[in-house]
C-alpha cells in the first residue's frame, strides 16, 4: 500500500520538506523531504513530489524519531494524564515504565488492609500519598493482561512500554507482609514464575528490580522496612531472570551499591558463558558523584568485564545528561534516605510536622547527627582517608557550601548557600553586622547564643523552617565533558531521567535534549551518534518498535531547531508548576522554542510552543509490547 501511495504522489496526510533527516542509525544527516500517511513513514527522499493535508518547510530544523526515556515512572502520571505531556513538549515519543520493582501490573493490590501503590512509591519515589491514592482509586484491574487492555483504552498522548515489577509481583504471589519479611515457599516461587511467565508471553518487555539498601516503605506500621524486591534471595532473582532470558527480555536492576561483591554476583547473570545464554541487563546508574570519584571507575571497570569475550554479556548501566540537580522540602529529600541519621526525617508523611520536630530535638537524634556530620572531617582514620581521597561512602558531600536555598521565609538568603547563611547568622548574633530584614532578624534571634557549630545550626534551620526551606544540591555529573563522554559510550544508555517521579526534588524531563546540546558543541555527526543512542539503540535494547524513520515505521518524529537549542539555559528554565491533574504542584522544564514539531503516529501533537487541539484526546500513542 504504501509503495501504491508513493508511486501515485497525489495526496500524502503530512509532507515535511526541507529538513536535515538523522535517522537514528548514526549515519550522515542528509536533507530531505520525508512524507507521513495513516501513522507511518511513506517515503523519503529530495523533493518529493505530491500534495498533502499539511506540508511544513523545515528548513534549517533537524529531524529525527520521537526520542526514548528508558528510565521513567510515568505508569502514575498516565492514569491521570494520559497524554503525559511533560514528556511531549521536550520530544519524546516513547517511555518505558515499572522500573525499580514498582508498577501498576496488578492493578492497586489493596488486599488485608494493605495499599501498596502508596506504600511502596511515596518515599522511594518521593511521590504525595494523595497522589498516589487518585492512581490506586482507578487501578481496578487484577492482571497483566487486564493492565496493558486498560493502557490500550487510554487515550495515550505517547507510546509506554510496560515491565513486570518485582516488588508487586512478590505482594501477588505472597501477600504484603509475607513479601516484605521471609523469602517465597516453592509454591509461592512457582506461582512468581507463572505470572511473570505470563507476562513475558503477553509482551512486558522485561523485569524490574530493586536493590539499594535505602528504599523503604511509608505506611505504619512498616516505615523501616524496605519494599518488597529487598527481600528477594540471589536464588529468586536467578530464578525469575533466567525467564528473561528465555524470552530475550530485558532485566532492568538497582544495585546493592553497599557491597560490589554482591553487584558483581548478580550482574554476572548477563553471562552468555556461564548461563549459555546472554541475558540482558540494564542498570542505575553511570554517575560522577561529587563524594566518590571512583565508583563511576569502577562500575565501567565492571561493565567492561561483563561485556568482554570472556563473558559475554549484555550489560548496559544508564547515564543522565544532565547535572544530578537534587532538591530538598527541608529534611525531606531523596538523597536523605541513604544516611541512617537523616533517614529518620523522612519516615514521617509530609505533612507531619510536628513528628520530625520531636526527632530534631531528640537529645539522642542531636548527637547521632552530629557524629555523622563530622565523620571523616576529623580526626585520622578510615573515614578521613575516603574524605582525602573522594571515596565516601555517601553521596551527599556534608558540606554546608553544596546547600544552596531556593527559597524560605527569609527571602533575603535566596540564592544564598547554607554556608554563606550560617556565616550571616553568626555575624548578625555577634553584632558585627545588621539584619537585612525583620524575617531575618527573627531567624536570627531564634537560634542559640553563640552558634559555632555548623551541624546544629543545620538542626536549628530544619527545626525552625521544616519543609518551608526549599533548598538544592548538585551531588554528581558537575562536569559536562565527562556527562557527554558517558552518554556516547557504547555500553552505556542514555536515560537516567526519573521522568514522572520525585514531583518536588527532580526535573529532567528535557534530559535528552541536554544531552543534544551538549554533542551539537562537537558538530553534527556526534549529534546524529547522539540520536542513535536516544532512538534507535534503546529500542533495539528492549526490542520494541519504536526509534526509526524508514519507510513503514510509526510515524514519532521529532523537529528541533538547533539554534534555539544552542541557547537553550535548562536550568533557567525549571520551574515548579501546579499541575490540576495532581492537585499538587510539580517541578518541570520549559524548552519552548526548541522543539517546534512533535508528531505521534503521524499526528501532530505539538507545535510552536503549544499542543494541538486534538492531543490527550484520542490513542494516538501504544502500550508497546516486546517484538517476538
Amino acid at each position: 500500500m504504501i509503495e501504491d501511495q508513493a508511486a501515485d504522489p497525489t495526496m500524502w496526510d503530512t509532507l515535511i520538506r526541507n529538513a536535515t533527516v538523522i535517522d537514528g542509525t548514526g549515519e550522515k544527516p542528509v536533507v530531505e523531504d520525508v512524507a507521513l500517511l495513516n501513522g507511518q513513514v511513506a517515503a523519503r527522499g529530495a523533493r518529493l513530489q505530491g500534495q498533502a493535508d499539511h506540508e511544513i518547510d523545515a528548513a534549517g530544523l533537524w529531524l529525527m524519531p520521537g526520542l526514548l526515556d528508558i528510565h521513567t515512572h510515568f505508569d502514575l502520571e498516565v492514569e491521570l494524564a494520559p497524554g503525559l505531556p511533560e514528556a511531549v513538549r521536550h520530544g519524546t515519543t516513547t517511555v518505558v515504565v515499572s522500573n525499580c520493582s514498582l508498577g501498576l501490573a496488578y492493578g492497586a493490590q489493596r488486599r488485608d488492609g494493605a495499599d501498596p501503590i502508596v506504600d511502596c512509591f511515596a518515599r522511594v519515589e518521593n511521590i504525595p500519598k494523595d497522589v498516589l491514592r487518585q492512581v490506586a482509586d482507578r487501578a481496578t484491574w487484577t492482571t497483566s493482561a487486564q493492565y496493558l487492555e486498560h493502557l490500550r483504552q487510554l487515550p495515550l498522548g505517547i507510546n509506554i512500554v510496560p515491565m513486570i515489577p518485582h516488588s508487586m509481583l512478590r505482594i501477588e504471589a505472597m501477600g504484603f507482609e509475607a513479601s516484605i519479611s521471609r523469602n517465597p515457599t516453592p509454591a509461592e516461587l512457582d506461582t512468581m514464575a507463572n505470572l511473570l511467565e505470563t507476562g513475558l508471553q503477553e509482551g512486558y518487555a522485561g523485569f524490574s528490580t530493586d536493590a539499594l539498601p535505602f528504599h523503604y516503605l511509608a505506611n505504619d506500621p512498616n516505615r523501616r522496612a524496605r519494599i518488597p524486591a529487598q527481600h528477594g534471595s540471589y536464588r529468586e532473582i536467578k530464578h525469575l531472570t533466567g525467564l528473561c532470558r528465555r524470552y530475550e527480555r530485558v532485566w532492568q536492576a538497582t544495585p546493592a551499591k553497599d557491597s560490589p561483591l554482591l553487584v558483581l554476583r548478580n550482574f554476572l547473570l548477563s553471562s552468555g558463558r556461564l548461563y549459555g545464554k546472554p541475558l540482558k541487563i540494564t542498570a542505575v546508574a553511570a554517575l560522577d558523584l561529587v563524594a566518590n570519584r571512583g565508583l563511576l571507575k569502577l562500575a565501567l571497570t565492571m561493565t567492561r568485564l561483563l561485556n568482554s569475550r570472556l563473558v559475554d554479556g549484555r550489560f548496559a548501566l544508564q547515564a543522565l545528561a544532565a547535572r544530578f540537580k537534587v532538591w530538598g522540602e527541608g529534611p525531606v529529600t531523596p538523597i536523605f534516605e541513604e544516611i541512617p541519621e537523616l533517614r529518620l526525617l523522612n519516615e514521617p508523611d509530609l505533612e507531619d510536622r510536628d513528628s520530625r520536630l520531636q526527632v530534631l530535638k531528640n537529645p539522642d537524634f542531636v548527637h547521632r547527627f552530629k557524629r555523622m556530620w563530622y565523620r571523616g572531617k576529623r580526626g585520622f582514620g578510615i573515614a578521613r582517608l575516603k574524605r582525602w581521597f573522594v571515596r565516601e561512602d555517601f553521596a551527599f558531600p556534608r558540606r554546608l557550601s553544596d546547600m544552596v536555598i531556593d527559597r524560605c521565609p527569609v527571602l533575603a538568603w535566596s540564592g544564598m548557600d547554607l554556608q554563606q547563611v550560617f556565616a550571616r547568622v553568626r555575624s548578625v548574633q555577634k553584632g558585627t553586622c545588621s539584619a537585612s530584614t525583620p524575617e531575618e532578624a527573627t531567624a536570627c534571634n531564634a537560634m542559640p547564643a553563640g552558634l559555632n557549630c555548623e551541624a546544629q545550626f543545620l538542626i536549628e534551620l530544619l527545626k525552625q523552617f521544616d519543609t518551608d526551606l526549599y533548598w538544592y544540591s548538585v551531588f554528581a555529573n558537575k562536569d559536562e565533558a565527562r556527562r557527554l563522554q558517558l552518554l556516547l559510550h557504547p555500553e552505556i544508555l542514555p536515560g537516567f531521567n526519573d521522568s514522572g517521579a520525585h514531583l518536588t526534588n527532580m526535573a529532567f524531563y528535557d534530559a535528552n535534549l541536554r544531552g543534544l546540546q551538549s554533542a551539537a558543541k562537537r558538530g553534527l555527526e556526534t549529534v546524529a551518534y547522539l540520536v542513535r543512542r536516544l532512538t534507535r539503540d534503546p529500542a533495539d535494547f528492549f526490542n520494541i518498535d519504536a526509534g526509526r524513520i524508514s519507510i513503514g515505521s510509526r510515524a514519532d518524529i521529532t523537529l528541533i531547531d538547533p539554534d534555539a537549542l544552542a541557547g537553550y539555559d535548562s536550568e533557567a528554565h525549571i520551574d515548579s508548576r501546579y499541575r490540576e491533574e495532581f492537585g499538587h504542584h510539580q517541578l518541570v522544564n520549559r524548552s519552548d522554542g526548541v522543539v517546534p514539531y512533535v508528531f505521534v503516529a503521524g499526528h501532530l501533537a505539538w507545535h510552536c510552543d503549544g499542543f494541538t487541539p486534538e492531543y490527550g484526546k484520542h490513542p494516538w500513542g501504544s502500550a508497546l509490547t516486546a517484538q517476538h
